[in-house]
């Protein structure tokens, strides 16, 4: 994604849940939030794997749907390469 800080940053609405993801090689931890900082729900610990995987997409779109969000971003550290695989994933 070719943009500037300014427009990433743009793209976070009321309506947008944002959700970071602590990249590891095993498992990952995420959170939720709202664009205040609010946490929503409970961290997740998944596995770098594919049912963790649907497992985390999942977990992040039933908060999204119980809290009446609109979109959802997902940001990660690009740890070594364990991130690729979720990156791809979500893609």
């Amino acid at each position: 994604m070719n943009s500037t800080q300014n427009e990433r940053i743009n793209q976070i609405t009321s309506s947008t849940l944002i959700v970071g993801v602590d990249i590891a090689k095993f498992k990952h931890v995420a959170r939720a939030q709202d664009y205040r900082g609010v946490e929503l729900g409970k961290p997740i610990t998944f596995e770098n794997s594919r049912e963790g995987f649907e497992l985390f997409v999942s977990w992040f779109q039933k908060i999204a749907t119980e809290q009446g969000f609109q979109d959802a971003i997902v940001g990660m550290e690009p740890t070594g390469h364990y991130w690729l695989n979720l990156a791809h994933f979500l893609r």
